[in-house]
């Protein structure tokens, strides 16, 4: 067992699913998510990835470790780690985070409101979905 696994313990189906997606994204030798494998995941173009993550089109490219960038596809993978839990898988997970519009967010999608930096409330509502409220 590697001390990754130490650290976080893979309990169910979905962790050790979202463990193994996590994981397909990060840069290879480097602390840092891929965007480009990030992109690639979540079938979005780079210009679009740099447009969510509120940076310049070229940054995604030439500046993959920005902090901007970076945080917005951790956030992401914030948001799709609870949907899982909710959706039952990542193909799931992703298709809502981009698709679903949120009727307690004035029917804006997850994708928006990450973008928007609604991270923490998109978590909320989604543990509380799970946890058997209506949102």
């Amino acid at each position: 067992m590697d001390s990754m696994e130490t650290l976080l313990p893979v309990d169910t189906e979905v962790d050790a699913g979202f463990k193994a997606f996590a994981d397909e994204l990060r840069s290879p030798g480097q602390p840092v998510i891929a965007p480009e494998r990030f992109a690639a995941a979540m079938h979005l173009r780079q210009q679009d990835l740099a447009l969510l993550a509120h940076v310049h089109r070229t940054t995604v490219a030439e500046a993959p470790a920005n902090a901007r960038l970076q945080a917005y596809m951790r956030d992401t993978l914030r948001v799709l780690s609870a949907a899982m839990g909710v959706a039952g898988g990542r193909d799931r997970a992703i298709y809502w985070y981009r698709n679903t519009p949120i009727p307690e967010f004035q029917h804006r999608t997850a994708e928006h409101l990450v973008s928007a930096g609604k991270t923490d409330a998109v978590v909320a509502y989604l543990l509380s979905i799970e946890s058997g409220s209506s949102g």
